[in-house]
């Protein structure tokens, strides 16, 4: 309400925009008050109102909701971007939690300027503390409302913001601000020099394993920040290091993607379902694909099968653990193949195999087939996708 009256006073154009959680005893009181507020000034008012559902954290849900409204609003109506009244304390509070958490964000404390969903954000207070703010609202007679879980300890923001932001002098202020400026300084040098070593999305490996320790954190985070927003832990970013400091093959688990090798390569790769197609005669094969393989016509070689009718239904998969086939030398595992031939981890879980009406595996593409479905003018090749 505060950054509204500066707006209004400045002459500067704006529209309001609001989001009722339906969370607090007062959120449709506030909601009245903001129209009855932009009705007063003549000014065009946006409200979110509908039932909020969310899953995990209702702080990070509550922010993906809000900002993905004023997102819309800003592009729907040809708006120049958003203001948002983040103010000094709200800096000093992110950046003590930051450095609580031992996170090693994309920015210590809050950027003044930042693109949501190619937005512009900004924050232009944080040059002023909430209680000049408050002042502000009580000397233009502008009503504001105050968030009553915010009295409570239970959560952390609101812990540091009682016991260490607001006892701070001014000089204590100034001094953690001044903290906050180089610990970016450091960081933004920092990022800018390691970010020559991403190469289409992805870091030789033997490069990152030349840099510090603390080139390796800036690195990993940017690197993560393909598919993340949220601040990622120390502790989570050394555990990663670790592995990619002493494993040459790994499929690490990160969020909804695997960091995974190939060759000299690490980078992230989101794992599709495997493939399991059935086909009930041979023109439908031919006519076949999957999401990591191509079926191609018959070539003698070490993709190529020939069946027969008794083979149908053919499945087509992706490989199992226990996989095996009955090679004219013998019965070879299938994962005895990809250790031989080394190929990565990520693409074992993918790699297809076709498997006839009994059971049996025929074809293994790269293997060749098994003993009884080996000719010299094969039906067809599956050529398995390569990243």
């Amino acid at each position: 309400m505060a950054l509204a009256g500066m707006c209004l006073e400045k002459g500067i154009d704006i529209a309001l925009a609001h989001v009722n959680y339906h969370h607090r005893p007062q959120a449709d009181e506030e909601e009245a008050y903001v129209r009855l507020f932009a009705e007063t000034h003549g000014l065009l008012v946006f409200v979110r109102n509908e039932p909020f559902v969310f899953q995990g954290n209702f702080e990070a849900a509550a922010r993906a909701w809000r900002y993905d409204f004023f997102a819309e609003v800003v592009k729907a109506n040809g708006f120049a971007g958003v203001l948002v009244a983040h103010q000094e304390d709200d800096l000093i509070e992110t950046f003590l939690m930051q450095e609580e958490k031992g996170l090693i964000p994309e920015y210590y404390g809050l950027a003044a300027e930042i693109m949501y969903h190619g937005v512009l954000i900004r924050r232009p207070l944080f040059d002023h503390t909430a209680a000049q703010l408050k002042e502000y609202c009580r000397s233009h007679q502008i009503r504001y409302y105050i968030d009553a879980t915010n009295a409570s300890e239970e959560y952390t923001r609101n812990r540091i913001r009682h016991q260490q932001v607001e006892p701070l002098s001014r000089t204590e202020r100034d001094m953690i601000l001044r903290e906050i400026r180089m610990k970016n300084a450091v960081l933004q040098e920092r990022r800018c020099r390691v970010k020559t070593l991403i190469h289409q999305e992805k870091i030789r490996l033997n490069e990152y394993r030349k840099q510090s320790q603390e080139e390796r954190d800036a690195l990993l985070r940017m690197f993560l920040e393909q598919v993340t927003e949220k601040a990622l832990s120390l502790a989570h970013l050394r555990e990663i290091d670790g592995i990619l400091m002493k494993k040459d093959d790994f499929m690490i688990p990160f969020q909804e993607h695997w960091i995974v090798q190939k060759d000299s390569w690490f980078f992230l790769y989101r794992e599709q379902a495997a493939d399991c197609d059935v086909y009930s005669s041979l023109p439908e094969v031919i006519r076949g694909t999957g999401r990591y393989y191509r079926i191609a016509a018959g070539q003698p070689g070490v993709n190529a099968v020939s069946v027969t009718a008794s083979d149908f239904p053919l499945k087509i998969r992706s490989f199992q653990e226990g996989d095996a086939i009955r090679m004219r030398f013998g019965t070879k595992p299938v994962h005895r193949f990809f250790i031989d031939r080394h190929i990565p981890l990520f693409e074992r879980r993918r790699w297809p195999v076709v498997e006839n009406v009994r059971g049996e595996i025929i074809l293994v593409p790269g293997l060749g087939c098994d003993a009884s479905h080996y000719s010299t003018k094969p039906d067809f090749n599956v050529l398995q996708y390569s990243s």
